[in-house]
């Protein structure tokens, strides 16, 4: 999530009119068919360490929280997972026009992608509420905590919107440690490495509900503390201290980011 604040939960306008939801589709058939041709392929190129699948819930919703290296998580994520997992991917990546255009799309449907409109503001929030919708559907998300990926291999701090999905849905959340998946595909890269070998962690699961409600600033905070742990204690990677900010291209951008506000 790219939002620079978490929403404060705030009652609903008991006048207001409710305004009807639009139930995301679930995987349909494209998925399916990936899943099971993506996921052996995977396995056999890659040949992956999968460790602590049995810590994964069979059924219900379920937040995988996982550090992230490359492009190629979002496939190795889906690829070890022993139950069908959906992310946010760019909505680019899904409105393509001509031949080009629909192998993207079918690519990203395959592997579980939804499209969304990325950025900060309402785009963020529209996001958030796309999730939270995936998971009282009682599906399975993957989401990457640090925001963006790592270009130094560092573990960065963790941004709260995982930890206010979890404490407003009550969803469990799985750390997942990725070891190797930016050498299988380095940032940049077009094409990835056959040589590469990939690990992936699944910890034990994790009830922030103990940290308090999801308008809780520093419940929100807390809960993200430990979720990153977590994923540190399973990915082994040495810790960054701060946030994975994009360049501060302008003065008012540099002191936006000096500021001690909550990142999401």
């Amino acid at each position: 999530m790219t939002s620079e604040e978490t929403p404060e939960a705030t009652p609903a306008d008991e006048n207001a009119p409710a305004e009807p939801e639009t139930p995301l589709k679930r995987p349909g058939f494209t998925y399916r068919l990936g899943r099971m041709v993506l996921a052996p392929l995977g396995r056999l190129i890659y040949r992956p360490r999968i460790e602590g699948k049995a810590n994964v819930p069979k059924t219900g919703p379920v937040i995988f929280a996982s550090n992230h290296l490359s492009f190629i998580d979002s496939i190795a994520i889906p690829v070890a997972s022993p139950r069908p997992v959906q992310f946010l991917a760019k909505s680019s990546y899904f409105d393509g026009t001509g031949f080009s255009g629909w192998v993207s799309r079918e690519f990203f449907t395959a592997i579980g992608a939804v499209p969304v409109q990325r950025g900060a503001g309402q785009a963020a929030l529209d996001a958030l509420d796309q999730q939270r919708q995936l998971l009282e559907q009682g599906s399975a998300v993957a989401l990457y905590p640090e925001g963006t990926r790592s270009l130094d291999g560092r573990l960065y701090k963790g941004r709260t919107g995982v930890a206010f999905l979890a404490l407003q849905t009550g969803a469990p959340v799985v750390p997942v440690g990725l070891i190797g998946t930016d050498k299988a595909m380095p940032v940049g890269a077009k094409l990835p490495s056959l040589s590469a070998r990939v690990t992936v962690r699944f910890g034990e699961p994790i009830d922030v509900s103990r940290h308090g409600p999801a308008s809780s600033g520093k419940a929100r905070r807390l809960a993200t503390d430990e979720i990153m742990a977590a994923i540190h204690a399973l990915s082994e990677q040495e810790l960054a201290g701060v946030y994975n900010e994009p360049p501060a291209h302008t003065p008012i951008e540099r002191i936006r980011q000096a500021l001690p506000h909550e990142r999401r």
